[in-house]
């Protein structure tokens, strides 16, 4: 099958599966400057942002990037204007009703972390209807950050945790970082090896607060409606520029040995 991604622009990177990011995962940033810079409504910039979402996902099907998530709407999202909201929850429900079955095509798993049950309740039902029509896929898993916020996700499976104990079910000897990770949307999903912001924002906006303890982080300037898979490769290739230390002195064989063990 032939490549549709501009290789002959990145000859230095490699498609070898050990030094590939397993999980990539992208703050969508910049739709509404992006529409603002043309004279749009901010909408306009939103629903642009379809393209990249499709470009990304078919950028690292191609290349083997098992996980893939998508931060789409925030916990604090829910204070923006309410025209804005209604359109955003609009856009997510079109995209779930029309991108559901080339997921199926594509062999693509679906899933969703965040306090779902904040969405729509049309959005919710066509949400749990394409994460089940798609459980049995295993070519590559894309997860939708949706009402999603790190502290209230840290916060809830600390909660749970908590009440654990007070029934006796847990002893605080017990609670170690797998413990902690079981109980967060998150459980399932490998860390991200990659972070992945566009608009040139450098900050991580309550996202996966637990989970990046370890990942690289790469800013654009590029605004997410621009963001393709020229940017995506570029993004990849820095990756592999970067010597993964975790801490330790050998970096090369430190890499090695927790990325295997993810």
């Amino acid at each position: 099958m032939s490549s549709s991604l501009p290789w002959e622009e990145f000859p230095e990177l490699s498609r070898e599966p050990a030094r590939l990011p397993r999980h990539v995962a992208f703050v969508m940033d910049g739709n509404g400057r992006w529409a603002r810079q043309r004279g749009l409504a901010r909408s306009e910039g939103h629903r642009r942002g379809k393209d990249s979402v499709r470009a990304v996902v078919d950028t690292a099907l191609e290349l083997g990037i098992p996980y893939l998530t998508l931060f789409v709407f925030s916990n604090e999202n829910w204070h923006r204007p309410g025209p804005e909201v209604r359109f955003l929850m609009q856009l997510v429900h079109r995209y779930l009703m029309t991108e559901t079955k080339r997921l199926m095509k594509r062999g693509i798993r679906l899933t969703a972390v965040g306090d779902t049950a904040r969405l729509p309740p049309e959005v919710g039902r066509v949400l749990e209807q394409a994460i089940a029509a798609t459980a049995g896929n295993h070519r590559m898993t894309v997860a939708l950050a949706l009402s999603y916020g790190g502290r209230q996700d840290i916060i809830g499976a600390v909660r749970q945790i908590a009440q654990s104990v007070a029934e006796g079910a847990l002893t605080v000897d017990q609670i170690d970082e797998q413990l902690l990770k079981g109980h967060l949307a998150t459980a399932g999903l490998p860390d991200p090896d990659l972070l992945i912001r566009t608009s040139g924002e450098q900050r991580i906006s309550n996202f996966f607060l637990y989970e990046l303890a370890y990942t690289e982080l790469y800013f654009t300037e590029t605004l997410w409606p621009d963001f393709r898979e020229r940017e995506f490769m570029a993004a990849l290739s820095d990756y592999q520029a970067r010597e993964r230390r975790f801490g330790a002195l050998d970096g090369n064989g430190a890499n090695h040995r927790l990325r295997a063990a993810n």
